[in-house]
C-alpha cells in the first residue's frame, strides 16, 4: 500500500458512517455466536436476485405477532409456521420464500433453534435496512409438530380500523403508543396484491428503514383508490399506499399524537422500535430469552457509548466524549472496521487538548496499533502535530513501533514532509 492511498484511507476510516449491521446478542450455551447467525442471514436476504429484507422483517414479525398474554401461546418461540396450519393462514402467504432462504443458515447452526434464525432475521433485516439496533435473546426451543400452532386470525387485518388494532396488541401485551410504533414497520416493503390482496409501497424507498412512513401520514393527502381490489388510499401521486390500519392511526386521537412525534423525530421513533420490537420478539419465550435480550440490550448501550466516545475525542469534544465515559463508555474499545481507538482518531486530526486526559486519567495505550499498524504517533507524525507527538512520547509512545508497511512514526513524517516532526522521533 503507499502513503498516498493509506492517508486516503486513514480519512475514510476517520470519518466515514459504515452500513454495518451489528447485532449485539449474548453468545449461546454451545458457543455460537449469533454474530455469525447475523452474517449468513444478511448473505441470503441480500443478494444479486434482490433484497428480501422486508420479508425477513415480516417473517418475524408474523411469527411473534400471534402471542396471547391470557395463556402464553403463540409467539416466535416454537417456529411453528413450519407447520401446515399457521404457514397456510391467509396472512402470511408469501412468507414460506422467508423460510426457504433461511433454510441454508439453519443448517450451518444446527444448536441454533429456527425460532431464534426467524426472530434473528427480522433484527438483523431492520438494521441492514438501516434501522436501529434491537436486541435479541437467544434459547427458543423449537416444537416438534404442529400441535401448538396458534389459531389462524390472531394477526392485525389490515382491512380493519382502531379498534381492531388495539385487539390484537392489547392481546399481545402493547398499549397505545407501541401499537403505533411498530406500524412504522411498514416503512420497508410494499404490498403485492397476489398475497394480501393490497397494493403498492407505503413509502418511495422500501429498502430504507425510517422515518417516511410517519410523515407520509401526516404530509400526504389520502383518498380511497379507485381500483377491482379491497379498500386502500393513494397519495395525489398515485404512487404510495396506506391501508385502512394505518390511516386509523391519524383518524384515532390517541394514535395520532405519535404518529405526529414519529414524523418529526426519527431518533424517537428508531429508540422506541428497538424496545417495542424487541418485545414482540421475546413475548412468550423462555425466561432465558428475556434475560440475555434484556442483557443484550445493556451490551448495546455500552456500545452505543462507545462508539460516541470515539466519535467526540475525533471532533475534539472533551465535554461529549466525557458524556460518553459517564454513559459507560469502554474507552479501550476500537472500531470494529478498523481496529482504531479514540486516541488515534484525536491524534489523526491534531487535537492536543485531549491528550493529558486521555493518556493519564483514562489511562489509554499509546501504543495500540490499528488495522494498518499505525499507532496515534504514526498519525501524528503524518500530519505534523508536534504537541500531540510530544505528548505521546511523554507518557510512553513507543517510536520503533512499525506499520504493515515497515514503516517507524519517523519514516511517516519524512514520508508526508513533517521534516521537524521526524527529529523529534527520531
Amino acid at each position: 500500500t503507499s502513503s498516498a492511498s493509506h492517508y486516503r484511507t486513514l480519512i475514510a476510516t476517520s470519518i466515514a458512517v459504515y452500513p454495518t449491521v451489528s447485532l449485539t446478542i449474548i453468545m449461546s450455551a454451545d458457543k455460537v455466536t449469533a454474530e455469525a447467525v447475523k452474517e449468513e442471514i444478511v448473505g441470503k436476504l441480500v443478494t444479486p436476485a434482490g433484497n428480501a429484507c422486508p420479508l425477513g422483517v415480516r417473517l418475524a414479525w408474523h411469527s411473534a405477532g400471534t402471542y396471547d398474554k391470557n395463556d402464553g401461546t403463540g409467539g416466535t418461540n416454537g417456529a411453528t409456521m413450519r407447520y401446515e396450519l399457521e404457514a397456510n393462514d391467509d396472512a402470511n402467504a408469501g412468507l414460506g420464500i422467508a423460510r426457504d432462504l433461511l433454510i441454508p443458515v439453519e443448517k450451518s447452526h444446527p444448536h441454533v433453534s429456527v425460532s431464534d434464525v426467524w426472530a434473528l432475521a427480522g433484527a438483523a433485516a431492520v438494521e441492514k435496512t438501516g434501522g436501529p439496533k434491537v436486541p435479541v435473546g437467544l434459547g427458543r426451543v423449537d416444537q416438534t409438530d404442529g400441535t401448538k400452532c396458534p389459531p389462524n386470525g390472531r394477526l392485525p387485518d389490515a382491512s380493519q380500523g382502531a379498534q381492531h388494532l388495539r385487539d390484537v396488541f392489547y392481546r399481545m401485551g402493547f398499549n397505545d403508543q407501541e401499537i403505533v410504533v411498530l406500524s412504522g414497520a411498514h416503512t420497508l416493503g410494499r404490498c403485492h396484491q397476489s398475497r394480501s390482496g393490497f397494493d403498492g409501497p407505503w413509502t418511495s424507498d422500501p429498502l430504507k428503514f425510517d422515518n417516511t412512513y410517519f410523515s407520509n401520514l401526516i404530509d400526504c393527502k389520502w383518498s380511497p383508490r379507485k381500483w377491482d381490489g379491497p379498500l386502500q388510499y393513494q397519495d395525489e401521486s398515485g404512487q404510495l399506499m396506506m391501508l385502512p390500519t394505518d390511516l386509523a392511526l391519524i383518524q384515532d386521537e390517541k394514535f395520532k399524537p405519535y404518529v405526529e412525534l414519529y414524523a418529526k423525530d426519527q431518533e424517537a421513533f428508531f429508540n422506541d422500535f428497538s424496545k417495542a420490537f424487541a418485545k414482540l420478539l421475546s413475548n412468550g419465550c423462555p425466561a432465558a430469552v428475556m434475560k440475555s435480550t434484556t442483557d443484550s440490550a445493556a451490551a448495546a448501550e455500552k456500545n452505543v457509548a462507545s462508539r460516541d466516545f470515539r466519535e467526540h475525542c475525533m471532533h475534539g469534544s472533551k465535554e461529549h466524549a466525557a458524556a460518553a465515559v459517564s454513559n459507560g463508555a469502554n474507552v479501550h474499545a476500537t472500531e470494529p472496521n478498523s481496529d482504531r481507538s479514540a486516541l488515534h482518531k484525536a491524534a489523526f486530526w491534531g487535537h492536543s487538548h485531549l491528550m493529558e486526559w486521555l493518556l493519564v486519567e483514562l489511562k489509554m495505550d499509546p501504543n495500540v496499533q490499528d488495522y494498518a499498524g499505525d499507532t496515534a504517533l504514526h498519525d501524528a507524525c503524518r500530519f505534523g502535530h508536534d504537541a500531540v507527538v510530544k505528548a505521546l512520547l511523554e507518557k510512553g509512545a513507543d517510536k520503533s513501533i512499525k506499520n504493515q508497511d515497515g514503516k517507524t512514526a519517523a519514516d511517516v513524517a519524512k514520508d508526508y514532509g513533517k521534516t521537524g516532526t521526524a527529529a523529534l522521533v527520531a
